[in-house]
């Protein structure tokens, strides 16, 4: 009998931001750090915007309310 690997969604835990970047602490301890020149909408905010996030279906995606942005943590790998 063989067993199949479980592939669960990577789940996001933290979010945090530099000048040019915005970097997530995965659960599985994995660090990511994507440009913010692939989201305007982020480029464009203020710091205290950027710090206004959510973790949405238990970390699956990240929220901006005043933004109106969502973004999908597995479409970033």
């Amino acid at each position: 009998m063989k067993n199949s690997p479980i592939h669960k969604s990577p789940l996001a835990k933290k979010v945090w931001f530099d000048d040019n970047k915005m970097f997530i602490l995965l659960e599985d301890g994995r660090e990511l750090g994507i440009p913010l020149e692939w989201f305007p909408r982020l480029r464009k905010s203020t710091k205290e915007e950027l710090s206004k996030w959510r973790l949405i279906g238990d970390g699956e995606g990240i929220h901006w309310d005043s933004l109106d942005e969502d973004i999908l943590v597995g479409a970033l790998l």
